[in-house]
């Protein structure tokens, strides 16, 4: 039982070949031709960008030059502004002013500050400041504490009294002064009275 040899002229089929390969080779194409574009286009737009800043950085001159510095050197102020320092105070125990019954008070206090600048001065004055603190607590009464009111007085005297170490001689006293005010705020971290 012999095989029959294929013959010699014949040819040998290859199955058909889809037409898929350029649908796909035209995609690719596509896409890499839309993403050349829209890279120019912003390309493009960031130059002529530049080249408007620049033409009215030139026609404004000198002065121009030297708005656009105050303006760069106010946005780093601002953002270092927006950043809060804190600083917080040892726990204050102190008798209250309460005749009819010995009360005390227990209060945590943190103060909020312009800067870190500010803070470390505040370090420096700390005793000066707690004595202060101290004093201003120890002439309150229980009743007084109790209210909303009262702990909002008390807020803004413990931040006059934080502040007053940093204010110099001719300074007006109070919250009215056109600069900035050294000691923010005054948050209360614990306020306990019995």
């Amino acid at each position: 039982m012999a095989t029959a040899a294929p013959p010699a002229n014949a040819v040998a089929e290859a199955p058909p070949v889809k037409g898929g390969g350029k649908k796909k080779l035209l995609i690719i194409i596509g896409a890499a031709l839309l993403l050349v574009l829209v890279a120019g286009g912003a390309g493009g737009y960031y130059f002529v960008q530049q080249r408007k800043a620049a033409a009215a950085q030139a026609e404004a001159g000198d002065e121009g030059e030297a708005d656009v510095q105050e303006a760069r050197h106010k946005k780093k102020d601002d953002k270092k502004a927006g950043a809060p320092v804190f600083l917080p105070l040892e726990l204050f125990t102190v008798n209250l002013a309460d005749r009819e019954a010995e009360r005390y008070a227990q209060v945590g206090i943190t103060l909020e500050v312009a800067d870190s600048k500010i803070s470390d001065q505040l370090k420096a004055y700390m005793p000066a400041i707690r004595n202060d603190i101290l004093m201003l607590l120890a002439h309150k009464r229980a009743e007084e504490l109790q209210e909303r009111d009262g702990k909002v007085t008390l807020a803004r005297e413990i931040r006059r009294a934080a502040a007053k170490p940093l204010q110099s001689d001719d300074a007006p006293a109070g919250d009215d002064g056109e600069g900035e005010e050294p000691v923010r705020a005054v948050h209360f971290s614990a306020f306990i009275i019995q």
